[in-house]
């Protein structure tokens, strides 16, 4: 069977553990990223097989239900933190007070347009204000910065597609990675303008990220601790905590990670102060 870009794929070398879609074909060589990871790879085109409609379905079917799940404990987290900010806001209850809340501010820069848009979908079913960029991994370096001085968000995502080759190196070396070196800069350069940690908030990494040297330059989350995939939405899942913190609260790592898709294997962090704020009165002004 040909394979063409643009179809879905699996590897028979690994079981057809993942499902891809060709982005490239170069010679025998297909280039492949993760339908539902941010996994890009290389694979021979006899390594391939083609994925038929009733698989596909039927695996993104079982996709669904997992983000789904993941996405109602967040909604519930979210519902928490509103009723003890109403709480709070009304003396406990005994006033009549209406009261608002503005969640931090995101620039989400996505080396895939197509998964970017998944998650500026998630981010509006959310309620979190956010300013999505695609742009290449190899070209954040240079553009990212020049994003933050005009966005100036409060939380940073810079995130796409990567992967650890064996064969460039052990798993220590950057250089043996597709594309975190490409992170690692980016978060260097605007580490440069903002060293605070609390001041703007870094998530950075895709699948099997160089997870040390992107904590070491600076950001406040990362991936991936066991080089391990993450899943296109992890990011979101991250933000998403983050935002609907109260900024006088500090968060645990682990009630960042246990919502996400992917775990403590696939993501890592450090404590990190929330970003929510919570004002008064709220008016509704008539028209």
């Amino acid at each position: 069977m040909n394979i063409n870009v643009g179809d879905i794929v699996a590897r028979s070398s690994y079981n057809r553990d993942v499902l891809f879609r060709v982005i490239d074909i170069q010679g025998e060589i297909a280039v492949l990223y993760g339908e539902e990871v941010r996994l890009v790879a290389d694979a021979p085109l006899d390594d391939l097989e083609a994925v038929q409609r009733q698989e596909y379905m039927d695996r993104k079917s079982k996709e669904e239900q997992r983000i789904q799940r993941s996405f109602s404990l967040i909604k519930q987290d979210y519902e928490l933190i509103r009723e003890q900010s109403e709480y709070e806001a009304t003396n406990g209850y005994e006033e009549e007070k209406r009261f608002f809340q503005l969640p931090g501010k995101v620039l989400h820069v996505d080396g895939d347009a197509s998964y970017l848009q998944k998650c500026l979908t998630f981010y509006e079913k959310l309620n979190i204000p956010v300013y999505g960029v695609h742009c290449l991994e190899k070209e954040m370096p240079h553009k990212v910065p020049a994003l933050i001085d005009k966005i100036r968000p409060d939380i940073l995502v810079i995130t796409g597609h990567d992967a650890y080759s064996k064969s460039k190196g052990k798993k220590g070396e950057i250089k043996a990675y597709r594309h975190s070196k490409h992170f690692v800069e980016t978060v260097h350069e605007v580490r440069k303008r903002i060293p605070n940690l609390d001041q703007l908030v870094i998530f950075a990494g895709a699948c099997q990220s160089h997870f040390e040297s992107l904590i070491g330059v600076g950001a406040n989350f990362a991936s991936s601790p066991s080089r391990v995939n993450i899943h296109a939405l992890d990011p979101v899942y991250i933000v998403a905590k983050i935002s609907f913190t109260p900024f006088t609260e500090r968060i645990r790592v682990w009630d960042v990670l246990r919502n996400t898709l992917t775990g403590e294997k696939g993501i890592g962090g450090i404590e990190t102060k929330g970003l929510l704020r919570t004002g008064m009165p709220y008016n509704i002004l008539e028209e």
